[in-house]
């Protein structure tokens, strides 16, 4: 399990970490993804405290979703050849409280885009609880993508981190330091072990403190993050141990719709 820095922002992100998890916390080996250089060639950017500049990429990459336990729900792992690793695309996650625009970002995380569309058109996150909300500072959250509500549930794989890790050396102490995930950013949850990103994210409502091993796939618009905001007004039943729990305002996902 990863370390990180004892300060409270880190603390936190542990919490996050051991409960947003794939449907297999024992998947050890890594899926493969996009990634800027070679794993020997990689320079980890100097800290600075902030997230990476997102690397340059190609047209299309090659994904790897490794079968990963039990899903959720009866799901298909996406197709895997010549995914697309450039523009964006729009996603509505509607839900009872309220509308989220998301832009899904292809070039920063083609991998995690591709299986976040392909779970969408297959109807795995409709009606779905978004099940933990945390408003600590350094950590202003609200996780979704279990239809579980467990916060163990998946879609029956798993695959490997993006950006930013992607960005650094492998190995490099600056992967258990806290940077800012800014407000407004859409990232996939993960238990810390390689491959084991899911069905699980997370939208952040105000700029928050992790290691840069969470993918970063998108951005929340103004009008969702307004959303987010009224029911994190309303806080959490404080039910998880690690930090956070259930919104006392219930978040249930009706659907999801991806444009092109």
């Amino acid at each position: 399990m990863i370390r990180l820095r004892t300060t409270l922002a880190a603390g936190l992100g542990l919490a996050l970490l051991l409960t947003g998890c794939s449907d297999d916390s024992s998947t050890d080996t890594a899926a493969s993804s996009s990634a800027p250089a070679s794993a020997a060639d990689r320079q980890s950017p100097a800290y600075t405290g902030e997230l990476p500049e997102r690397p340059s990429g190609t047209d299309s990459v090659s994904c790897t979703y490794d079968a990963s336990g039990d899903a959720a729900r009866d799901v298909t792992a996406p197709a895997a050849d010549d995914v697309s690793a450039t523009g964006a695309a729009a996603a509505q996650i509607t839900t009872s409280v309220g509308v989220i625009g998301v832009e899904l970002d292809r070039a920063a995380a083609p991998c995690t885009v591709n299986s976040f569309v392909s779970l969408a058109e297959q109807g795995y996150f409709d009606d779905t609880p978004c099940h933990r909300l945390v408003t600590s500072p350094g950590l202003q959250v609200l996780q979704c993508g279990d239809p579980t509500g467990t916060g163990t549930g998946g879609p029956g794989y798993g695959f490997d981190t993006e950006y930013p890790e992607n960005v650094y050396a492998p190995g490099d102490t600056q992967l258990r330091q806290p940077v800012i995930y800014p407000r407004g950013t859409v990232a996939m949850a993960n238990t810390g072990r390689p491959g084991s990103n899911g069905s699980q994210f997370f939208l952040v409502y105000e700029d928050s403190q992790l290691p840069p091993t969470y993918t970063v796939f998108g951005t929340v618009d103004e009008a969702g993050l307004a959303v987010i905001e009224e029911v994190a007004a309303e806080g959490d039943d404080g039910s998880m141990a690690a930090g956070g729990g259930a919104p006392n305002r219930a978040v249930q996902i009706e659907s999801v719709t991806v444009g092109s």
